[in-house]
């Protein structure tokens, strides 16, 4: 069983806690995985910067939050996020194994759908975007998806403000 909390906050105080519990994929079922985070990526996941070129291009615009997804589904600690800066001047994010560097990247084709090549020479360790690292929503709703019955509990607690 595996937890994974994204706190919402108020300046620095927290006031809502998601808790999203579940059965983790065993790493060596990371390339089943990958498949069901990409049948189950959609346009309401991505930001409206990226929609237009979504619309021709499916992959573009889903590397943050369908990395982040695989991270927390897997139950293993060699997975490390990778991102780096892309021909459209975007940054682009991967997953990497620290043990013998394979790659996982479920949105590559993003880059061979349009005549190019992720960015992977000029990635770089990095921690996930947010305060505190938290996972975003579109994430944990997309893991939602994946999961299906392996969903143990999707709670979402009030926090009572410190007197």
């Amino acid at each position: 069983m595996k937890s994974v909390e994204r706190s919402r906050y108020n300046g620095k105080i927290p006031f809502e806690t998601r808790t999203l519990t579940f059965e983790p994929f065993q790493y060596s079922e990371i390339e089943m995985v990958m498949g069901l985070i990409a049948e189950n990526l959609s346009p309401d996941l991505i930001t409206k910067k990226y929609r237009k070129e979504n619309e021709h291009n499916p992959m573009f615009g889903h590397c943050y939050h369908s990395s982040q997804a695989l991270y927390y589904l897997i139950d293993t600690d060699v997975l490390q996020p990778m991102s780096a800066i892309d021909y459209h001047d975007c940054s682009h994010w991967w997953l990497e194994d620290t043990s013998c560097k394979k790659i996982y990247d479920i949105t590559s084709d993003q880059y061979y759908h349009v005549g190019q090549i992720p960015p992977y020479d000029k990635g770089k360790k990095k921690k996930w975007y947010g305060w505190q690292q938290r996972p975003h929503q579109r994430s944990l709703n997309l893991m939602i998806r994946v999961l299906g019955d392996r969903v143990i509990e999707d709670r979402v607690d009030k926090l009572k403000p410190a007197l």
